[in-house]
């Protein structure tokens, strides 16, 4: 992708989770920014997409596969590095799910019961936002192959740490103690080691002249 191209990505796909912020911030409600902004971005950086890959030179289109695939795959191992120590109870890491699901529905935050509704759309944004940020760090970075993939890393970790300088913590009622961090840390590290590791492979793999991925290319 070319650097204005690069920027413009970045910020479209940057609309997950300022969906996120926009509500801690009281500039509107996440359900607002989801409906009138959120899905109106997704839409626009998708068409643009698949437009590149019919008209264009097919760099944004690579770059838009593969950022998408390894943020994907990256939430998910994520979750699973995480999952032990909430089905073990030792800290309720998944609570915020539904919460984001009430949020987008314009449900109370807190309830005794979620719906499955809240439920499916609470992991649904929760899964966005990795697709999301592995598109970030394409447009950020430029060009994988080229690139270490410490800085999928660097990424991660960056946006950990901003994220507990905004009202998240506080809104959601979770205790920032060292443990918290630690383990939210270590999760954040491997998202970005499993993004960059993946993004890197998947460039390197992915010719640049052809259209062509190499899950369809046999």
């Amino acid at each position: 992708m070319k650097p204005p191209q690069r920027i413009i990505v970045f910020f479209v796909a940057a609309s997950s989770i300022w969906c996120l912020l926009a509500e801690f911030y009281g500039l509107c409600t996440m359900r607002t920014f989801t409906i009138y902004i959120l899905l109106p971005a997704t839409a626009v950086l998708v068409a643009w997409a698949i437009f590149d890959r019919m008209r264009g030179d097919g760099a944004l289109w690579r770059g838009f596969v593969i950022g998408s695939i390894a943020g994907f795959v990256a939430a998910i191992a994520y979750d699973l590095f995480r999952l032990p120590f909430v089905a073990l109870n030792i800290m309720p890491l998944y609570k915020v799910f539904p919460r984001f699901g009430a949020m987008i529905l314009g449900q109370p935050i807190e309830q005794s019961h979620y719906s499955l509704a809240a439920q499916l759309i609470g992991w649904t944004y929760h899964f966005s936002n990795g697709i999301t940020f592995g598109i970030m760090y394409i447009a950020l970075i430029g060009e994988a192959r080229s690139r270490t993939w410490l800085w999928g890393i660097a990424l991660a970790a960056g946006l950990e740490l901003a994220m507990l300088f905004t009202p998240y913590p506080q809104f959601f009622g979770i205790p920032v103690t060292a443990r918290f961090v630690a383990l939210t840390m270590a999760a954040h590290i491997i998202f970005g080691a499993v993004m960059g590791l993946l993004s890197k492979s998947w460039a390197i793999r992915w010719n640049l002249n052809s259209l062509t991925s190499p899950l369809t290319n046999h």
